[in-house]
């Protein structure tokens, strides 16, 4: 038996936005722990992790591992049918062919339940070295996605520098330029507008507008986002999502057309 029960299903409808864009379909590893989603996007460019707690739930429950292959539009269009207010509940048995989404309101008055197919999904799990980078900066979940947009309208790629000084983001095109810097905030009064820098060495790489703008989509989740960067590795865009986990998407620079594994 598996079930999973979140008072807010507000937090599962705006992560499933975040990576509809990107997969059309997933396996959902459900464990003792929690449930894990790793995978390759639908062009097997970027990577998607994704990480949830078992304690963040309301309830959860996991008698045994569960591999759930999902159609995620289709996941998608059920969590839209929930009200903001009322709770999600996923439910499955141990030899699963679907798995039940039930949606309760606050005053238990009402109660619908959606029955969605399980998929057979032939995919590896890609191993995710731990990898200590060059420069981790925080910053405003906005803002991020601000610059992202903005910039994206000059060139298809953009370029992210760190130093000392600060982070700078750059894009060009056939109508012009456009530069974006952002200074380390020395004191801030609210904690979610900080700009926060660790900086071991500079570091300057490009990467592909169409995948930032679509990580940006996890913004909702969290106000503030983690870039990790380093010379010879994939960037990381990380985002918390609510107070049981986190997502995170990595993405190989331009300059090094291999894929990120």
């Amino acid at each position: 038996m598996f079930e999973a029960r979140l008072l807010q299903n507000a937090i599962l409808k705006k992560l499933l936005d975040a990576i509809k864009d990107l997969l059309n379909e997933a396996t959902f590893e459900c464990l003792d722990s929690g449930i894990q989603l790793q995978a390759m996007d639908n062009a097997h460019v970027s990577l998607i992790s994704i990480n949830l707690r078992s304690d963040g739930f309301d309830k959860y429950r996991c008698d045994r591992n569960l591999s759930m292959g999902m159609n995620i539009a289709c996941m998608y269009k059920i969590l839209r049918c929930a009200g903001s207010d009322e709770t999600v509940t996923l439910r499955a048995s141990d030899n699963p062919e679907n798995i039940t989404f039930i949606f309760e309101s606050p005053s238990k008055e009402k109660l619908a339940e959606y029955e969605m197919k399980l998929i057979n999904i032939d995919q590896e799990h890609l191993g995710i070295p731990e990898t200590s980078y060059a420069c981790v900066v925080k910053m405003p979940s906005q803002e991020f996605s601000r610059i992202c947009r903005d910039l994206s309208q000059f060139g298809e790629s953009i370029t992210i520098a760190c130093n000392k000084d600060g982070i700078k983001f750059s894009s060009s095109g056939d109508y012009g330029q456009a530069t974006v810097r952002l200074a380390q905030t020395a004191e801030v009064d609210k904690e979610e507008e900080a700009v926060i820098i660790n900086l071991q060495e500079p570091v300057k790489l490009t990467f592909a507008c169409r995948y930032l703008n679509c990580f940006v989509k996890a913004g909702p989740l969290c106000t503030q986002m983690q870039l990790s960067m380093s010379p010879d590795a994939p960037l990381v865009c990380e985002y918390t999502v609510g107070d049981i986990g986190y997502i995170r998407y990595y993405l190989a620079p331009k300059i090094d057309e291999d894929e990120d594994n």
